[in-house]
């Protein structure tokens, strides 16, 4: 699907920059992708709406100031794809800024999660994102462009019962700094994006499973503050502006970097406590899929019958 609208008129925004240029931001149709969208459409840009919900895509686009694209696509179909990278150069030109943002989470034992919807997590979260990258990396490099990789602070200390989600953020970001070194030569920038607590749908139903409320609840007071996906585009496109190699959201995430190798033992010890107090029957009661881009996206993948072809 496809669909073209432009604006007489566009706001003030990210920085001169961005302005004139094309960006790709997947999983647009809501949540962080939605706003980053936003926020780049008023810094200028003609901005590419890709994602899994047709109707929802329709109404951010129409929304935006700027001139915009928006293609469903499913960003495990590598086809689906580079057939969506052509449709972009043809229509409004060559990317200059690609924001793999596509994410799903499943909460819920690894036990007892179906496997086939474990694998779905990760097939999203970083195969998507490099499918993505895949897909416009010609672009970008005509372009001098830049690719951002949304990642987590899954990736910094990794929480029980989000196994796939925790793995599937610390391999896109892996996975984003490894592409760092094979780019620089042709000039293409390679950033990570960090987020931390952010007022989606996705983070919603996180409070319902008592091992991440758990989580939540012991850290420090400021870090227990859900920031608006509005704020947190903010963050994120300051950062496209600038071609950060890191982009933190919110930014004192950075002074936790250093860290990093202490953050596993810590939540080990609070779900060892937390899961002495709950029956294996209720945690598995709880397994869900997180929010309703992650439902839309589960339901159109079991609705297919099967995951798609690849060449």
């Amino acid at each position: 699907m496809r669909e073209i609208s432009g604006a007489a008129g566009h706001r003030r925004g990210a920085g001169a920059p961005l302005r004139g240029r094309v960006a790709v931001v997947t999983g647009a149709a809501r949540g962080v992708g939605e706003a980053l969208a936003r926020r780049l459409s008023e810094a200028g840009m003609s901005v590419v709406l890709l994602g899994r919900e047709n109707e929802t895509l329709r109404r951010a686009a129409a929304a935006l100031p700027n001139r915009t694209l928006c293609v469903e696509a499913d960003v495990t179909d590598r086809a689906a794809l580079e057939s969506a990278a052509r449709l972009v150069e043809r229509e409004l030109g060559p990317a200059s800024v690609v924001v793999a943002n596509a994410g799903i989470a499943a909460g819920g034992p690894f036990a007892d999660t179906p496997a086939d919807l474990w694998q779905r997590v990760v097939d999203v979260n970083l195969v998507g994102a490099a499918n993505t990258a895949r897909a416009f990396l010609p672009q970008l490099a005509r372009t001098r462009g830049y690719f951002l990789q949304i990642a987590s602070t899954a990736a910094f200390g990794s929480a029980p019962m989000m196994s796939a989600y925790c793995a599937s953020k610390a391999g896109a970001e892996s996975f984003a700094l490894a592409l760092r070194g094979e780019v620089e030569p042709d000039h293409i920038g390679v950033g990570v994006a960090y987020l931390h607590w952010t007022g989606t749908d996705m983070v919603a139903g996180i409070d319902d499973h008592p091992v991440l409320s758990a989580l939540r609840r012991n850290q420090p007071r400021f870090a227990r503050r859900v920031h608006s996906a509005d704020q947190v585009a903010g963050w994120l496109a300051s950062g496209i502006a600038r071609r950060a190699r890191a982009v933190y959201a919110p930014p004192w995430l950075r002074w936790c970097q250093p860290l990093r190798p202490l953050f596993p033992a810590v939540v080990a010890r609070i779900t060892r406590r937390e899961l002495r107090h709950h029956s294996p029957a209720e945690l598995a009661s709880d397994l869900t899929v997180l929010g309703a881009g992650g439902r839309a996206d589960w339901d159109a993948y079991r609705s297919a019958g099967r995951p798609p072809d690849n060449p």
